[in-house]
Formats: structure tokens, sequence, C-alpha cells
């Protein structure tokens, strides 16, 4: 049999960091990410993937307290916020450059404009040390809307890296059959979800069982590879959340509230995953094997009837207002005699 190998269906090892931040500390915890990645990139990880919001907090707060309550560690996490162009984020790129890995690293992101106004973001890092760009969380989910903004539909795009086409989706977003559809439309092959640590969830709800059914649903439905990375909660974070209110520690404390994993094209886990406890998952990933899964359910090419079904997807940048400063010409023939 000839071998079907191609340029653009790379093999790959990639690696999901299950962790928590330095609870609002930005500068330790940018320092905790830059250790993670070189030690992944030491045991042959080429894309290293990090929980939504790494750097530097969740904000736990809107769940457990009245918003008024809440307004101070907005302010603390508002402070602890990054700019694209800071310091933080220059030394995430050089860790990736250094260690010639693939990074989508979650941040929360300070708009260059808004004092308070806070992203829920993840940036996508070249294996140079490119920023190759960023994704605003669309819609944040339930509570977390006491803290971020929305993003609009400039973010939703697929990046050319060495370990192929890759896109990003933060959290609940994954539950977004659109947004999905949309970077599977535009030959996503590896995707990254990333996700923090819900024990503060209704009792019912199974954060830990939810995060691997949307990230089987994604891959058996779009033949791709789905790298999971979800954060932990550190005995720090429920201490400052229960340093008053004593009755959030057992909640805090709530087990199967994080997975972290990679699940092939057939919605199969590839290796052991991670529930609850820091570390790294490491796997092995062929993007030949998203081959023939596709010949059965290609949902963005034959398996489709786009004469009955059309997706439009608006990605021009949003801003608060539009200003024009230049003069405009006048039309002679309509100047007052």
């Amino acid at each position: 049999m000839s071998d079907v190998s191609a340029p653009f269906l790379p093999r790959s090892r990639v690696a999901a960091v299950q962790a928590a931040p330095v609870f609002l500390d930005t500068a330790r915890t940018v320092d905790k990410a830059c250790a993670l990645i070189a030690e992944a990139a030491d045991n042959g990880a080429e894309l290293v993937a990090f929980p939504e919001v790494f750097v530097s907090a969740y904000p736990y707060w809107n769940w457990l307290m009245t918003p008024i309550e809440g307004a101070e560690w907005h302010e603390r996490l508002y402070r602890a916020s990054m700019s694209l162009d800071g310091p933080e984020v220059a030394a995430l790129c050089e860790a990736a450059r250094a260690h010639g890995c693939t990074v989508v690293i979650g941040i929360n992101e300070r708009d260059p404009v808004s004092v308070g106004t806070l992203y829920n973001t993840n940036l996508i890092i070249g294996a140079d040390g490119a920023l190759l760009g960023r994704h605003r969380k669309l819609v944040p989910t339930w509570a977390e809307r006491l803290t971020w903004a929305g993003g609009d539909g400039s973010s939703i795009r697929v990046y050319d890296t060495p370990v192929g086409p890759l896109g990003t989706l933060a959290c609940g977003e994954n539950t977004n059959t659109l947004a999905r559809f949309a970077l599977l439309s535009q030959g996503e092959l590896v995707h990254v979800a990333n996700y923090i640590a819900l024990p503060v969830a209704p009792a019912s709800y199974n954060m830990a069982e939810a995060i691997r059914i949307r990230a089987t649903a994604h891959s058996f439905e779009g033949k791709v590879f789905t790298i999971v990375a979800c954060s932990a909660v550190s005995p720090e974070i429920i201490d400052a959340m229960s340093a008053d209110r004593p009755q959030n520690r057992d909640l805090l404390s709530r087990p199967n509230s994080a997975f972290s994993g990679v699940i092939d094209p057939h919605g199969n886990p590839v290796g052991e995953a991670l529930i609850d406890e820091e570390g790294i998952v490491y796997a092995d990933i062929d993007l030949g094997e998203c081959i023939r899964p596709k010949l059965m359910h290609d949902i963005v090419g034959g398996y489709n009837r786009f004469d009955i079904f059309n997706l439009t997807v608006d990605r021009t940048p949003r801003a608060s207002a539009l200003f024009v400063d230049e003069a405009q010409p006048v039309d002679p023939d309509e100047e007052a005699p």
C-alpha cells in the first residue's frame, strides 16, 4: 500500500495542561505557564493547551456572592488582567518560541479603551513566538456575564500551525453548534477546547462528564482531534472564596469538576484523561486518521446539503463608535453659485 501521508496531515505530540493559576497573581501565573511549556516541550509536545482564563483567575465569586459583594473581586481581577501589547503576553510568546511549541492559553484581557471591561480570551501563539490571533468568548455563560463582555465574529478563525489547522473555543462555546461548524468549515482538524473546573454548578450537573461529552461530540461530528485543557481548583482558591463564607469550602471541593484529555476523530479518548488533579496529558495524534471517518460523515463536505442549508458568519470587528476624521471632497457640481 502506498504512503498516504502528506505535509498538511502531520503527526505530532500534543499536551493538555490541567492546572490552577496562582490566584490573581499574573506575574507568577505567567511564570508557571512558561515552566509548564518547558516541561511539555521536554516531553516532546509540539502543541501545549492551557485552561480557560488560566492567567490568572476565574470569577468564582459570581456564583458565590451578590454582584455588590463581588465588585471588589472584579476590581482585583481587572487589575490583574492583561493587554495584548503587555510584557506578560511577550513572555508567553518568548516561551513558545524558545521551546518551538504552538500554545493556546486563556487569559483575562483588558479592553484597550473601556476601564473595567474584560474579555475571556484565548491566545493562539505560534511555534515561532508570533501571536497568531486571539479569540474572545462570544457569550459568557450564565453568571460569567457579570465579569466579561462578549466577543465578536472576527476571531472565528482557523490557524495554520505545524500540528495542523487549529481552532479554539472556550468552555460553554463548545455547545454552540454554529460556532463549531464555522471552524470546521474552515478546515479545522485540531480543536482546542479549554474549560474551568466548575464545582459550583448545580448539584445534578457532572462537570467532568459534561466536558467529555462536548469534546466527544465535536470530534465525532467533525472528524477532528479535540484537545481539552481544564483548570483545577487549588486550596488557595478555596481559601480565598471561603474566608468569611465557610459554607463555600465544601461546594468548591466537589469532585468530578474538571476533565482534561484528547479525543480522536472517532470520538474515542487517546490515552488516559485527568480528573480534578493537576498534571499534563500527552497524546500522539496523526491527522491522517481524519480521512477515513470523513468517508462516512463529512458534514462540511459530501455529507451535507448546501443547496438547502447556508451559514453566514459576520467577522466584522465590533467597536463602540465609528469616527470619520478625513475631510470629504466637495463635488464642484454641487457647489452654490
